[in-house]
């Protein structure tokens, strides 16, 4: 049953990296492989000891993987809501320079700091729009897209809130929000920063044809109020986890309801059809549901086959194979621009356990940073290189050619220099 179980898997893996060539939703493949293989796990024994151990161990991995969706489900409610009031204007409306390289660095480095914030999927749909105001030739254009995929994923590694997968680790108590920001930031600045570097020589000049929108007026005042108390909720969050010690959902749900309230306040004199826009129910309705079904699914699957211990043996495999730790999870990071970095994450989550590895363990760090920015390799290999591909129609060898090296060079750099200062013992 067993071999059955991994048949399936891989299967199940093989229809989500094939998605496009198949026409099959990566989310319907997901919750069919979840589902799969905890359906062949129960049956494998017919004993109602096996039953009971079945459903404690779906009890407990549920359990864990609703604290990712409802962290998610809040956290991005509260971003669309604060864009439903034009509070993002607040950022857009300052970048002003026609110079290829300033722009460059200015929104590459917004794109950084603002992922660590709100997180890298949403990150990049922001800045790409920007960017679309402000480039009007297309190949010019692309090679932001491609340093906007890079940076989004460079500042969502090293933040708790910044990418899913470094949610999950914050979530499973691999890893603290001062460890992992403390330890990642340099890294994760020089993943950026090198690609960035090698990039500014090849752009030069002014920008091909601004086309800059005229502006729209001033900021709506509700779109004020709405940044700042949206951007205080998610920093709160951190904040909330340290006093109280509870998970990070609660505290992103309580900032879900401040944020939901102040909304409700700011746009009471509206009228009903007016005020719908604005209220947290379209925002929950624009909320990308689909994203966290296929979470759901692949976390169940990998959930499966790290309760018949399947994960503990692939890490004894490659331990006693490869030996070297670094190189093990240095290669997980490169693999996740192939295979989604999710269910990487969750693999790798089974396959060192925190009793040998506890909290904030330089492994645990380095596995966020790799996870998080190998990504960047190939343009399918992380949510925001698959959104920004369908936003601009990033040819997949286009990418591999002009950005792929460049973000291979800064994902190596990065990797250095966390390794020179927080080796793995």
């Amino acid at each position: 049953m067993s071999i059955l179980i991994i048949v399936v898997f891989v299967f199940g893996y093989a229809a989500i990296a094939f998605e496009h060539p198949l026409k099959i939703n990566k989310t319907a493949s997901a919750l069919i492989t979840g589902v799969l293989c905890w359906t062949l796990f129960a049956l494998s024994k017919n004993t109602e000891l096996h039953q009971q151990l079945v459903e404690t161990k779906l009890g407990h991995h549920l359990s864990e993987t609703a604290a990712i969706l409802f962290f998610l489900m809040a956290a991005m409610t509260i971003v669309e809501l604060i864009d439903a009031h034009e509070g993002f204007r607040f950022i857009t409306d300052r970048i002003i320079t026609k110079d290829v390289r300033r722009l460059l660095w200015l929104i590459c480095w917004i794109t950084f700091f603002l992922s660590a914030v709100l997180d890298n999927l949403t990150t990049a749909i922001v800045m790409v729009s920007v960017a679309r105001k402000l480039i009007s030739d297309k190949e010019q254009r692309l090679f932001f897209c491609g340093m906007i995929i890079i940076a989004a994923n460079a500042g969502g590694a090293f933040s708790p809130i910044g990418d899913v997968t470094t949610t999950m680790l914050w979530i499973g108590g691999q890893i603290s929000a001062i460890g992992i920001i403390t330890k990642t930031i340099l890294p994760s600045i020089v993943c950026l920063l090198v690609p960035l570097l090698f990039l500014s020589y090849k752009l030069k000049g002014d920008l091909i044809g601004v086309q800059k929108d005229a502006a729209h007026g001033a900021i709506p005042s509700g779109g004020k109020i709405m940044f700042s108390v949206g951007l205080g909720a998610l920093l709160f969050v951190p904040l909330f986890k340290s006093v109280t010690h509870l998970p990070p959902y609660v505290g992103m749900l309580l900032g879900l309801g401040v944020v939901w309230v102040v909304s409700e306040l700011i746009n009471s004199s509206l009228d009903e059809g007016e005020r719908k826009k604005y209220s947290a129910a379209e925002a929950l309705s624009r909320i990308d549901t689909s994203s966290m079904l296929f979470f759901l699914g692949i976390l169940l699957a990998v959930g499966a086959l790290e309760s018949m211990g399947m994960l503990y043996q692939v890490s004894q495999g490659l331990d006693s194979s490869i030996g070297n730790t670094s190189v093990i999870i240095t290669f997980i990071g490169v693999l996740s621009s192939i295979v989604d970095n999710v269910p990487l994450v969750a693999a790798g989550m089974g396959m060192y356990p925190l009793t040998t590895y506890p909290m904030d363990h330089s492994l645990w760090q380095y596995f966020a940073y790799c996870a998080g920015t190998g990504g960047s390799l190939l343009v399918i290999g992380s949510a925001a290189g698959v959104a920004v591909m369908g936003m601009e129609k990033i040819d997949f060898v286009w990418y591999l050619k002009k950005i792929s090296l460049l973000a291979f060079l800064g994902y190596v750099a990065g990797a250095a220099v966390y390794l020179l200062f927080n080796p793995i013992n």
